[in-house]
């Protein structure tokens, strides 16, 4: 499979808002589990949402009311909006690919939320 390629994030104020976007080229992006974990520094990796195959959503209950996770099949692009930022939120966040009990990861990219 090709690499995912991960865009966005860097340094905002609380209160802001940033928007990641994920690009899974390949192919059978449609029947593909697509979505976003993140790990902050001294803490696990924890799933913050996905878009599943169905189209179905689900987040982490952290992010619930501020973040939106949407998906372009045309164009094989998963995208996180986040809103409302924390300083918690603060992390690196790595976007996912899953297609059968296969999981692919993107590189990373790093959000930091001033207080």
């Amino acid at each position: 499979q090709a690499q995912l390629v991960e865009s966005g994030g860097g340094l905002v104020q609380a209160g802001g808002s940033l928007r990641l976007s994920c690009v899974a080229p390949g192919l059978h992006f449609s029947l593909n589990d697509m979505g976003w974990y993140r790990q902050a520094p001294g803490k696990q990796r924890e799933l913050v949402a996905n878009i599943l195959s169905t189209r179905r959503r689900n987040y982490a209950e952290s992010v619930k009311g501020r973040f939106t996770i949407s998906r372009d099949n045309a164009n094989k692009t998963v995208t996180l909006e986040m809103n409302s930022l924390k300083p918690e939120d603060t992390a690196v966040y790595y976007c996912y690919r899953k297609y059968g009990s296969a999981v692919q990861w993107g590189q990373g990219i790093q959000v930091t939320v001033a207080s």
